[in-house]
């Protein structure tokens, strides 16, 4: 295996926003259809507008550090080079927990849903299965996963569309039963808090619009098409959330579920019967599968970065001479997702969470830091866009860190602290090998 650490530089826009829809995944608004509409009070749509608000700041601090640096590394290159390069490894180390863990959950989910479909079927060989499929398809190159990542999410968006084109042909054959009113429906009596709350919770839906950024180097033009990329991947993940939470407010307003975790099943069931709910079960699979090879690609790259720069060994840095891709951390990192056979759904969720949101809070302030501070662009158009924009993005992230769990804060803080460990003991190994190799050059 080679340790020339040179990335293929083969993706085009379109790879890359499909490979940003896909860590995403558009489906996510019907698994977790359940939790969002009882923490938003049925005001979903509500919901879903101010959490894009706030995202699209978030966003736009992430295409200008892109702008800025375009190279692989995400919000821990970012921090590094605009903040310090402490902070820049406790960012890389918050975003890496955010990273691992989504392979985690991409095979965790897929055993879950396939055991419910096939019970006879063990969830571990369901696990296993995916897991080898999507260390396969990662090995051998980058395109070969944005390709086939462009078909999974290209059917999510068709099943989207063609789920808001039925609801739009019942609506006019009278289905609407709330008006026409878009904060109305099930929403009267509730309170700006509630709505609020469900804004922090539907944010999980927009995050993965940052994993593009770890793959600058294998992109075109990426200073460009980084920035472009990440706008698009927003602007129609919240297309898709807007019309689908408007219609399904408007037209059954008073739904109800048995099973929170199975409610956009349940939905499925009442809106198209065991047919529709078929399909939605058939998409559900691959939008997993495509999450799950997105999540790995963004993971086997930030670690590529950290070993390129030594907080990680050499080792990760290494490039497959023929695939040109990293396969010893592909391999590691699939080792690593077998944790599913033994964590709980709930547990990776929360490190999830915890990882991507320090990383937003970051990368908001080191746009600030970098452009303001250091560059002295100070101009109003700057300061709008490059000190008020990213304060009002971090301010919102910040609540949102707030409304997490206990266990959540534990969980993450304690990987920081591990992390921190880890960041003293490499810079105390590295600064013993200088002081070795300068006393022998002067004997």
């Amino acid at each position: 295996m080679s340790n020339h650490n040179v990335l293929k530089r083969d993706l085009s826009l379109s790879h890359v926003v499909t490979m940003g829809l896909a860590w995403m995944s558009p489906m996510i608004f019907f698994t977790s259809f359940g939790v969002l509409h009882e923490g938003s009070g049925g005001m979903l749509l509500a919901a879903y507008m101010l959490a894009f608000t706030a995202i699209i700041f978030t966003a736009s601090s992430y295409g200008q550090m892109a702008s800025a640096f375009p190279v692989s590394g995400s919000a821990y290159t970012y921090v590094s080079k605009a903040m310090n390069p402490l902070v820049g490894f406790v960012v890389g180390w918050a975003i890496l927990l955010d990273y691992l863990f989504s392979c985690i959950v991409a095979v965790l989910m897929f055993g879950i849903n396939l055991n419910a479909q096939f019970p006879a079927v063990p969830s571990y060989i369901w696990i296993l299965l995916l897991t080898l499929i999507i260390m396969v398809i990662n090995i051998i190159g980058i395109k070969t996963s944005a390709n086939i990542s462009k078909i999974f999410v290209l059917m999510q968006i068709l099943f989207i569309s063609g789920f808001c084109a039925l609801l739009v042909y019942k609506a006019m054959n009278g289905g609407i039963t709330a008006g026409l009113d878009p904060f109305a429906a099930s929403g009267e009596g509730v309170s700006l808090t509630s709505i609020l709350a469900g804004a922090s919770l539907v944010c999980f839906s927009f995050l993965g619009f940052d994993s593009i950024t770890t793959m600058a180097e294998e992109t075109k033009e990426p200073k460009k098409t980084i920035p472009r990329a990440i706008l698009i991947i927003v602007v129609t993940a919240g297309l898709l959330y807007f019309v689908t939470a408007y219609l399904i407010q408007q037209m059954y307003p008073a739904f109800k579920y048995s099973n929170v975790d199975s409610a956009g099943y349940e939905l499925m069931q009442m809106i198209g019967g065991g047919t529709l709910a078929a399909i939605f079960t058939f998409v559900i699979i691959f939008s997993i599968l495509s999450q799950g090879m997105s999540s790995m690609t963004t993971v086997t790259r930030l670690l590529f970065v950290m070993g390129r720069t030594s907080l990680l060994p050499r080792k990760f840095a290494s490039v497959h001479p023929r695939y040109r891709t990293p396969v010893f951390n592909i391999i590691l990192v699939s080792i690593i997702s077998l944790f599913a056979l033994f964590i709980s759904l709930e547990t990776a969720i929360k490190f999830v969470s915890f990882g991507a949101l320090t990383a937003f809070l970051f990368v908001n302030l080191s746009v600030i830091c970098h452009y303001i501070v250091r560059q002295r662009q100070r101009s109003p158009q700057d300061l709008l866009l490059r000190l008020i924009c990213p304060l009002l993005g971090a301010g919102f992230i910040l609540y949102l860190i707030t409304q997490l769990d206990k266990a959540s804060l534990m969980l993450g803080s304690a990987w920081i602290v591990i992390g921190l460990v880890y960041y003293a003991l490499q810079k105390t190994t590295i600064a013993s090998s200088r002081e070795a190799t300068v006393t022998i050059s002067e004997s």
